[in-house]
């Protein structure tokens, strides 16, 4: 059943196109994703779909009663409110009624006390009882408390945040806080604006779950390509104005859109070159000048003018274009950090972060941490760049060592510069030209430089601190949730510098898609320390079910002697699996090495047959001429081989 259609639907700004004849529908129950480019206009559907803006053409259509709850990025909640008012205003039908229906049987019992002369009083109020009660029962009244400490405990609000002021809640806070009220009044649609913001994996992964077997519709404008995959299965792309639908999730959309966009520039282009063929025709037969001739240039004109004509297909949007180079080359060792430890507070409101952190890093390393919010990843960053003081312990640097950060609250950007001026203020050895060059490069074209930085969005913030740190030429890239603001195509884009990157980058993220792209190794931070995983995210989640599997079992009665006899332990497992890497890695060094000097000993063999074939005594001895090019064939046929063996082990 549709529950919702929209048609034709247009809205402007001014002179400038948002969206142009924009027509979809969808049906009770259907995951939809919205995805486009920063300043697409996804948040612009959501807002008339939702009602809060108007649109300038079309009509948007809603089914019967179905409600819509809408997760805007900025939320409306009563400041002075604290966590668990803002959550009971939701039910507060259901707790007017928890009230009267006590005092209604009370009620009830004084008159019924009273004798039969109330008797036709009392059946009414009986009556109004028992439709309370289904009203209540019905409003879910008996499990909304349940309900509410699940969900809240789901989004990371403890028993212990219930009494806390919504004034002092951080960002973060109050966009899982408005998620939790969202999903607690449980609308027909639900529609929801960069829900992942501010979510750790774990909490991501529930909300996952929850959406899969929500019974309504969701529509989802996101960034987070992994979570789209998870909890979606249609895709509205906006791109140039218009949406275009693709059925299945992310991953299934991009080989699509791919194909598509291949077939229709191959469509485009056969056409293109039969109407330049039919028109050359065309020119050639009147240049006859016979009659006959011009009868059928004429014919073929006709059928040139009623030929449908397909469009071009748009271009595609323009992208950030980023590099990554050092200046110099830092030691094979570039940091390691022993027993550190962190707090806050003192005395009785002293609370520990993280103890006993260990790492050892190694040149060229794409290290990812990971853990829950509030465990203290972003302070373990700023201890390893030497801003803050750990509690205990030490960190070694190596040598040559230059820094590059990204903060996530972009605190390094002065809101009161422009675009230039932040740039210029920093490296102000290049002319405004050069200057502007570079930022083209970053989509801050024409008057966009001189913006205010304050004025920027998180997205247009994000792109200018990349553009100091690939400035910077720092041979080890620090950085703290990278791409929170980045739209898809952008963070396509860093993932593929940070791969060609030949430095050290130590990153904190909860973004699943990059984390399955980027490290080499994922440390899982937790209060007692570092837990590492070798590999990407799949496998982290792979062998973190394993070891707690492996929890399990020593729990059981008799676990640990059964574990004693048949199974090493969990660090023993990650150093056997250490070694078996680092002794693969010897073998297909090794391998890449026999191949190449395989490679050049061919290429000496075949240049010196080439030698002797320019031999004029061999060139004239024509069986010797034809025994050396039959000895060049086969080094050529076997250098074609040890080629494909080597381009092959490239990738492994």
């Amino acid at each position: 059943m549709i529950v919702l259609s929209a048609n034709d639907i247009t809205k402007t700004y001014g002179t400038d196109v948002i969206l142009r004849n924009v027509s979809f529908h969808v049906n009770d129950g259907d995951k939809v994703g919205i995805i486009g480019l920063n300043g697409a206009g996804k948040t612009t559907l959501l807002n008339i779909i939702a009602g809060d803006l108007p649109c300038d053409e079309g009509n948007i259509y809603i089914s019967g009663e179905t409600t819509i709850g809408y997760l805007r990025q900025k939320d409306d909640f009563d400041s002075d409110n604290t966590v668990m008012e803002e959550v009971m205003s939701i039910f507060s039908s259901v707790t007017e009624l928890e009230k009267a229906i006590p005092l209604l049987s009370d009620e009830i019992a004084r008159l019924s006390a009273q004798g039969t002369r109330a008797g036709d009083e009392i059946e009414n109020m009986l009556h109004r009882l028992d439709q309370m009660q289904v009203d209540f029962e019905n409003a879910g009244g008996y499990t909304y408390r349940g309900e509410i400490k699940g969900i809240l405990s789901s989004m990371a609000f403890g028993e212990d945040t219930y009494d806390k002021k919504i004034s002092i809640l951080s960002g973060g806070e109050r966009t899982r806080l408005s998620l939790a009220c969202l999903l607690l009044k449980k609308p027909g649609i639900l529609l929801l604006d960069e829900p992942t913001n501010h979510l750790d994996i774990g909490t991501l992964k529930w909300l996952e779950q929850y959406l899969k077997s929500y019974t309504g519709t969701v529509m989802i404008v996101s960034h987070d390509r992994y979570f789209l995959d998870q909890s979606v299965s249609r895709i509205f792309e906006i791109s140039n104005h218009r949406l275009r639908i693709y059925e299945g999730s992310y991953s299934q959309y991009s080989v699509k859109r791919k194909e598509i966009r291949e077939a229709e520039m191959r469509a485009y282009q056969k056409q293109q070159n039969e109407i330049a063929r039919q028109e050359d025709m065309i020119r050639r037969f009147k240049e006859r000048g016979t009659e006959k001739l011009a009868k059928r240039a004429a014919s073929r004109e006709k059928r040139l003018e009623h030929m449908e004509r397909l469009e071009a297909p748009e271009s595609e949007s323009a992208k950030m274009k980023l590099v990554f180079r050092e200046n110099f080359k830092t030691g094979n060792d570039v940091l390691s950090a022993e027993h550190l430890s962190k707090s806050f507070g003192y005395g009785s409101s002293r609370k520990l972060l993280f103890e006993n952190v260990e790492m050892d890093i190694k040149r060229g390393e794409r290290i990812c941490i990971v853990g829950p919010n509030g465990v203290g990843k972003t302070t373990l960053l700023r201890i390893l760049l030497g801003e803050l003081e750990a509690d205990s312990g030490r960190v070694r640097y190596g040598y040559n060592l230059a820094f590059g950060y990204y903060d996530q609250g972009q605190r390094s950007l002065n809101e009161n510069n422009t675009v230039l001026e932040e740039l210029k203020e920093s490296y102000s050895l290049y002319s405004d030209t050069e200057m502007r060059n570079i930022l083209g490069r970053f989509l801050f074209r024409n008057d966009d430089v001189f913006l205010d930085i304050r004025s920027l969005s998180g997205g247009e913030k994000a792109r200018l601190a990349l553009v100091k740190i690939m400035l910077s030429g720092a041979n080890v890239l620090i950085m703290d949730e990278p791409t929170n603001h980045l739209d898809i195509e952008s963070k396509e884009v860093f993932e593929e510098a940070l791969l060609d990157f030949p430095g050290t980058v130590i990153v904190v993220s909860h973004d699943r898609y990059f984390l399955n792209r980027i490290p080499t190794r994922i440390l899982e931070l937790d209060k007692d320390g570092i837990t590492e995983y070798l590999g990407r995210y799949d496998y982290y989640v792979e062998k973190k079910e394993q070891i707690e599997s492996g929890r399990q079992f020593f729990s059981e009665p008799g676990g640990a002697d059964r574990q004693n006899k048949s199974e090493i332990t969990d660090s023993a497992m990650m150093r056997k699996a250490k070694k078996e890497q680092e002794a693969a890695d010897r073998r297909l060094r090794r391998e890449r090495e026999r191949l190449e000097q395989e490679i050049a000993a061919l290429e000496e063999k075949i240049a010196q047959c080439g030698e002797r074939l320019s031999d004029p005594a061999i060139m004239s001895n024509h069986v010797r001429l034809g025994e050396i090019t039959e000895e060049m064939n086969e080094y050529k046929v076997t250098l074609d081989e040890v080629f494909e063996k080597w381009i092959e082990i490239q990738d492994e």
